[in-house]
């Protein structure tokens, strides 16, 4: 009896890692019923809470936090590694592993090691404009290497966009839209405008849409603003409508006609791949690399990029009832938008990783 394929996706820590990797898992169980998926993960992050609930099994290793600069940290980094490998290898003999996907993170670093010290093929997907330390070190060894975007800083990678969930790549959003509305209360006819910043909101951009809600609801927009669970909103008025966070983003984004939001990576692969407009402000802070990250997507035609000090409320304003009054430019924008998205990363992705599978012999599986 042949044993079943077995996969080990390590994408642990934030949902930028969690959530590609999930949708890789999804797609190798779409190509290969029988194969068999575990997920690495840490306490740490949404790894308990969201890889459980997708129906995975989560094996937990020790978290390896790889620091920018020296400090007391950097001491303990030979214990942390050495420890979460040991873990890791446990872990890959004990699902008998084919193959490790990795995705950076936390959990990255320690399931490249592992796998190399056991032989085991390993694929590398960077989602971000600008590689981390821990996928420059597996892609030195992986058999495939892949990247959102081009310039990630991997030698040869090969660009395929971020794997994602099927209920976003699918997305409807013409089809939906009355539902979203009338699930968020928005008007069914009048344009509406999308404000998120992530889980927690975004100061800056709170900030910003409290003061343009005068100007934008006079103009007829409408406002869905997740403002985060620990930011109040501070405005009131008819056609604005805030939530602390937002369960449904597809949705969300079938409600919208255009967005302003953060330029992560996960972010702006969401965003183009439905085909939503959208006023990117990358964060200031860190190496630049959401600026790098939307850029693509805003050269295309598929949005603005603004700096996060140059946001105002008047800013908003103008860009956002200057795009909903022109209905050609706003389509325009859309179709732009979602040519420069990669709705279909995560089956290339996956097709990837049976194929590097397919090419081991049953000796180099880690089955002893």
């Amino acid at each position: 009896m042949d044993t079943p394929l077995s996969v080990v996706v390590a994408g642990g820590g934030s949902a930028g890692h969690v959530e590609p990797a999930l949708a890789t898992a999804d797609a190798v169980r779409r190509l290969r019923p029988d194969a068999r998926v575990t997920a690495l993960g840490t306490e740490k992050g949404l790894d308990t809470r969201l890889i459980p609930a997708r129906g995975y099994p989560l094996e937990l290793i020790p978290p390896v936090p790889l620091p920018r600069r020296p400090n007391a940290d950097l001491a303990r980094l030979p214990y942390r590694v050495v420890r979460s490998v040991h873990r890791t290898r446990r872990v890959l003999r004990e699902v008998g592993a084919d193959v490790v996907v990795g995705f950076g993170g936390y959990v990255a670093l320690p399931a490249y090691l592992a796998a190399a010290s056991m032989r085991l093929p390993v694929v590398v997907h960077e989602a971000n404009a600008r590689a981390g330390v821990a996928n420059k070190v597996g892609a030195r060894f992986a058999r495939e290497v892949l990247a959102a975007v081009p310039g990630s800083g991997l030698a040869g990678a090969r660009v395929i966009g971020i794997p994602l969930r099927r209920a976003i790549t699918d997305l409807d959003r013409a089809g939906l839209r009355a539902q979203a509305r009338e699930h968020f209360g928005l008007d069914p006819q009048a344009p509406v405008l999308l404000v998120f910043g992530g889980s927690q909101g975004a100061r800056s951009l709170n900030e910003a849409v409290s003061a343009a809600v005068p100007a934008l609801t006079a103009a007829g927009v409408w406002i869905l603003h997740a403002h985060g669970p620990g930011n109040a909103p501070t405005v009131e008025a008819p056609g604005y409508v805030p939530v602390p966070y937002l369960e449904r983003m597809d949705l969300a984004y079938a409600a919208a006609d255009v967005a302003l939001c953060r330029s992560g990576a996960m972010t702006v692969a969401e965003v183009s791949t439905v085909g939503l407009p959208a006023i990117y402000v990358p964060l200031p802070h860190g190496n630049g690399e959401q600026e790098l990250n939307a850029k693509p997507v805003v050269d295309a035609g598929g949005g603005e990029l603004v700096p996060d000090a140059e946001l105002t409320g008047e800013r908003v304003a103008a860009l956002v009832t200057g795009l909903v009054a022109d209905p050609a430019r706003l389509a325009a924008t859309a179709e732009a938008a979602r040519r420069s998205g990669h709705a279909g990363a995560d089956e290339t992705l996956a097709r990837t990783v049976l194929d590097v599978a397919g090419h081991v012999g049953a000796s180099a599986t880690g089955r002893t």
